[in-house]
Parts: structure tokens; C-alpha cells; sequence
């Protein structure tokens, strides 16, 4: 199921379009993406029976996102704005998880922003520590990801729900994901993409 993305902005748009603004339009893209992959996920007949569930695996793939973004976007705006848009991001992503959170399971005990933000931050480091091009997660970064996301698996989706991470949700999410950021941050003519 195709869904719809932002990747330019309107004509008539004059104002600046700093990063605050394209943070918002991450945010939302990240969290359409994820939420398509949990919705297919849950269609491939894993078990996603539970809300928090649900929600775990929305914030382990908005992690992965957040992460992807700020390595294609290195380079192509200063490292200020890049540190802005991407703090801003996470924010934006922690504020509608946790609204979400509150719509549907109506929990207002915990504080759902900040352990959003919080894992946000150790994933960011762990991810840091892969070697791959902007655009092209390695089978490494994607097997870690797919660990996370088995991890909050029931134990009889354990074992394969990590090939399907690999092989279909993360590759789906990052075509989509660099339709964005492209849109949003357009590479520079002369600009060499280095791994970072």
C-alpha cells in the first residue's frame, strides 16, 4: 500500500523552510513509514496483538529512521542544522508516540517522551558504530535492527521475523525514507557522499 509522502514543498511556499519546519515533515514520514510496517507486519500474520507491542516496534523503527536520516543529511546542511533537525525530529516523533499512546491506551502515568528520546539516544550511539553509505544500511546495521525488533517479538515470531526485517521493512522504509530526504535536502552537485 503506497502512502503519501512529502517531497517538495508547494510553489506559493515563500517562507524559509528551516529545520524546524523539515523536521516536522521527517517526523511525520518516519512515523507513516513505521506504522505501514507494523500494519504489514501484522498482515504477514506476526503477532502484534498488544498495544505496547505495537507501540515498541513503532519506536524502534522511528529510532532506525531518525538515525538513517542524520547520516544522508550529513554533509548536505551544516552540522548545526543537521543537529536541530534531527533533536527536532525525535521530538516531534516522542510527541505523537506518546499522544498515541494516550488516544489509544489511555496510560498518562508514564513518561513516554522521554523514553522515547531515551532510546532514540542509546540506538543512535549503537548505529553509530556500523560502517555503511548514507543510503545503503549494511547487512550488519540491518540485522541489528531486526535483533531489536525480535526482541520485542513473541517467542514464536522470534526466529523469523528478523528476515523480515531485513529483507522487506527496512529496505521498504529507506526507498521511501531517501524519497524525502532528497526532496527536503537535494544533494549538491559536487558533493561526494562519504561513510561516516
Amino acid at each position: 500500500m503506497a502512502i503519501r509522502i512529502k517531497t517538495t514543498w508547494f510553489k506559493q511556499e515563500n517562507e524559509p523552510k528551516g529545520p524546524e519546519k523539515q523536521a516536522t515533515v521527517l517526523a511525520t514520514t518516519i512515523w507513516k513509514l513505521a506504522d505501514r510496517a507494523v500494519t504489514d507486519l501484522s498482515k504477514a500474520d506476526y503477532d502484534i496483538i498488544t498495544p505496547q507491542r505495537g507501540f515498541g516496534l513503532l519506536a524502534e523503527l522511528s529510532a532506525f529512521m531518525i538515525h538513517m536520516c542524520d547520516r544522508m543529511v550529513y554533509r548536505r546542511i551544516t552540522d548545526t542544522d543537521r543537529q536541530t533537525l534531527i533533536q527536532v525530529t525525535a521530538v516531534r516523533l516522542a510527541e505523537i508516540l506518546e499522544d498515541n499512546i494516550h488516544d489509544i491506551v489511555h496510560d498518562y502515568e508514564h513518561p513516554y517522551q522521554a523514553a522515547f528520546i531515551d532510546l532514540v539516544n542509546r540506538r543512535g550511539n549503537d548505529y553509530a558504530e556500523f560502517e555503511f553509505p548514507p543510503e545503503q544500511p549494511s547487512f550488519l546495521v540491518l540485522r541489528y535492527l531486526g535483533n531489536c525488533v525480535r526482541d520485542i517479538m513473541q517467542s514464536n515470531d522470534q526466529s523469523w521475523v528478523i528476515d523480515q526485517i531485513m529483507e522487506v521493512q527496512a529496505p521498504d522504509m529507506v526507498i521511501d525514507l531517501i524519497k524525502t530526504v532528497d526532496g527536503l535536502f537535494p544533494h549538491s552537485p559536487n558533493m561526494v557522499l562519504l561513510t561516516t
